[in-house]
């Protein structure tokens, strides 16, 4: 039985396994190409990355614009009212992460006007993104970036910098890769599916076989004992018996004191017992109650392994 958990246990790995392959051949990569322009020193600056995630419900199309934040403190523009500090289009909202849905964010960006969405993750989760899910709100471009990253692009505005965005489709995974990444997880899907079940028909099958051994050599037995009660003795006891006096034992079966009249089935061991009571114990377990003797090996009935 451990072996089957310990298979289970695999075949779940794998089904998660390739579950998530799946789901990463599903997603794409946003390119984002920064430019900063600092009004005091009149330089300009670039940066490029391919470090955001389309939304699972966004259009695959390329923005620009100047970068807007909210102009309030809460920078995750849950409330309906929500303003930017950029409203001339093109533009690009940059929203935190939480307190409310990607649909929600994303739906106050677009009624602001903005041509895309970008979330950047919470504190704490470094550069790493999620697959967002924001149905209701696929008008307008929307991709998540890491904490780092879009705390970097606040920084920057914060201080009084202009930042341009330019979102492209990334390069980094290529059609014939999507193609076998999606065919190779299907096979290895099916793969392990095929092998779980053929696995559990084997297992189920030996167990059914081997329980329908049991119970073949069970009725067997039952059908060997029977005979082999009969060859015993019986015998009926009498007033006066030692059996029936004050000192005489009871039946270690029922517990009952020994009582004229009543029928006795008499051991190869020689011990006694009521035959009501000792019959269907010996079709059951067909050894003495008290000291174990096996009347089959007794009376030199032969039993199969």
């Amino acid at each position: 039985m451990k072996q089957v958990e310990k298979f289970i246990f695999f075949c779940h790995l794998m089904v998660v396994s390739i579950l998530f392959k799946t789901t990463e051949a599903f997603s794409v990569r946003a390119s984002l190409s920064l430019f900063y322009f600092d009004t005091t020193s009149n330089k300009s600056v670039s940066d490029h990355c391919v470090c955001g995630l389309y939304g699972l419900n966004s259009p695959l199309l390329s923005a620009q614009g100047l970068v807007g934040i909210p102009v309030s403190d809460n920078l995750e523009a849950c409330d309906a009212n929500t303003r930017f500090t950029v409203t001339k289009p093109p533009w690009i909202a940059l929203i935190e992460r939480g307190n409310c849905s990607f649909t929600e964010k994303i739906q106050v960006a677009t009624r602001r006007g903005a041509a895309a969405a970008v979330i950047y993750n919470k504190l704490g989760k470094g550069n790493s993104t999620v697959l967002m899910s924001h149905p209701g709100a696929e008008s307008i471009v929307a991709i998540m970036i890491g904490n780092m990253k879009g705390m970097e692009i606040l920084h920057r505005i914060e201080s009084g910098m202009k930042v341009t965005m330019v979102i492209e489709v990334g390069k980094k995974h290529g059609p014939w890769m999507n193609q076998y990444s999606i065919f190779f997880t299907s096979v290895s899907f099916f793969i392990v599916t095929a092998a779980t079940m053929g696995y559990f028909i084997f297992y189920s099958a030996r167990r059914l076989r081997i329980a329908r051994a049991q119970s073949r050599n069970q009725r067997q037995l039952k059908a060997k004992a029977k005979k082999a009660i009969e060859q015993l003795q019986l015998r009926t006891l009498k007033q006066g018996d030692k059996e029936t006096g004050p000192d005489g034992d009871s039946c270690v079966v029922c517990i009952e004191l020994y009582k004229p009249n009543e029928v006795v089935r008499i051991l190869t061991c020689n011990h006694l017992f009521h035959k009501n009571c000792i019959d269907p114990w010996l079709l059951e377990h067909r050894t003495c109650p008290m000291c174990k003797c096996d009347i089959l090996k007794v009376l030199g009935v032969e039993v199969s392994q």
